[in-house]
């Protein structure tokens, strides 16, 4: 039996490489993207992997989406939430929106994708819900206060529903990245990551986007059953809980 993958901003980056890997392992995998059409095509002209267009803030979008989705491909066992943004600013200089856009997608995303799908994988009983937190979740980030509080939301809400989902077959684990070598990562001047960031990463290296999409392969199979609540770090050893 072929299961189905649903990845958010599953088209670029992490995301990306996540539904790739899905994809290579032999899951049946569908990527959500909220805006860049022009990468979402050239995703799926390259990856053949269907991609599907809405907004993971918006509750009734993500149920007409999945529902789509379910037609399409089949009942979706596995949802990676990795969809996230930032709207990075000073406390004192943040604004309410700011503040909103990043925990209505990055925090408020999660129950807008997972609460629809919940029933069917509890009726299944059988289901995987990784959720994409961040190394600022776990020590947060000067300039990321609603960044930060989001992902570290997301590790509470990972851990509370594991407990949930644990008899039904369900397991929900997060995975916390640190920095990743990404379009927008590697956009930064190399003064500033060889001074201000690699020195703080033990390994000395960006992570690749494919070293946390290995990590949730691991964690989507059906022999990962007895891995759940729990947070993968995946930092180079530059925080360690």
């Amino acid at each position: 039996m072929t299961r189905t993958a649903l990845v958010t901003g599953g088209t670029r980056g992490i995301g990306a490489a996540i539904a790739t890997a899905l994809k290579d392992a032999g899951y049946s995998v569908a990527a959500n993207y909220a805006g860049n059409d022009e990468a979402a095509a050239k995703f799926k002209d390259e990856t053949g992997i269907p991609v599907y267009k809405w907004s993971v803030a918006d509750y009734e979008a993500c149920a007409a989406g999945i529902k789509q989705v379910e037609v399409d491909l089949g009942p979706v066992d596995i949802l990676v939430n990795n969809a996230g943004i930032t709207r990075d600013g000073m406390f004192h200089k943040m604004t309410l929106e700011q503040w909103k856009a990043v925990i209505d997608t990055n925090l408020n995303g999660l129950f807008n994708m997972t609460h629809p799908l919940w029933e069917g994988m509890r009726e299944r009983s059988f289901g995987r819900v990784i959720n994409i937190s961040s190394i600022n979740g776990q020590k947060g980030q000067m300039g990321q206060s609603n960044y930060s509080a989001a992902k570290a939301g997301d590790i509470g809400f990972t851990k509370a529903l594991a407990q949930e989902g644990a008899r039904k077959g369900i397991t929900v684990n997060a995975i916390c990245p640190g920095y990743i070598g990404t379009e927008m990562v590697r956009a930064v001047p190399e003064e500033v990551l060889n001074k201000s960031i690699l020195p703080h990463i033990p390994v000395n290296r960006l992570g690749e986007p494919e070293e946390i999409a290995r990590c949730v392969v691991f964690l989507a199979a059906d022999d990962s059953g007895f891995i759940t609540g729990s947070t993968l770090s995946a930092n180079g050893g530059q925080y360690m809980v």
